[in-house]
């Protein structure tokens, strides 16, 4: 079964992770903004986005290409700051066809922010937002940044992939 990975992503963590999975797995990784990023020539696909101002960052790339999506099993992972949780699932279901959250796996996976790498006014609506986050934790992050990308949180994401290309080869 021929699958592969797309993503989009701001400032790496996505990247990375997809280059992870890509490199244990054997499949082809494709930046969306490329023109070559076609799922229709894939059986299954792991769609990898980044998390910005609640709105996944792969949204519009998806719905362009839902026709070549919805008929293939499709894993998600998500990068950001935010934890996988009741939140998380909110803004995915805001973004994505319901039918497709109904069917895919996902993995939320933890993301860096290094606020130097921040335009100045990103910088601002971070700060702005700590200030207002009654969290203590995640407003010294806001203002701070954070680092939590880890190669080892792919591996629920490899187990997934395997399972697909099992159940395909035992069909």
């Amino acid at each position: 079964m021929k699958g592969a990975i797309f993503f989009s992503g701001k400032y790496g963590s996505t990247a990375q992770y997809a280059n992870w999975i890509g490199d244990v797995t054997g499949l082809r990784v494709f930046d969306v903004n490329t023109v070559d990023a076609d799922p229709s020539k894939y059986d299954f696909l792991v769609l990898g986005s980044s998390v910005m101002f609640y709105k996944l960052t792969i949204n519009k790339w998806v719905k362009a290409n839902i026709h070549g999506i919805m008929t293939k099993p499709v894993i998600l992972f998500t990068v950001s700051g935010a934890s996988g949780g009741p939140k998380l699932d909110g803004w995915i279901a805001d973004c994505l066809p319901k039918d497709l959250v109904s069917r895919m796996q996902h993995s939320a996976l933890r993301g860096r922010m290094d606020p130097n790498e921040l335009s100045w006014g990103l910088r601002l609506i971070m700060r702005i937002g700590a200030l207002l986050n009654p969290d203590p934790q995640s407003s010294k992050e806001e203002r701070g940044g954070f680092d939590y990308v880890d190669k080892s949180s792919i591996e629920p994401i490899l187990t997934m992939v395997a399972q697909i290309q099992t159940s395909e080869a035992a069909s």
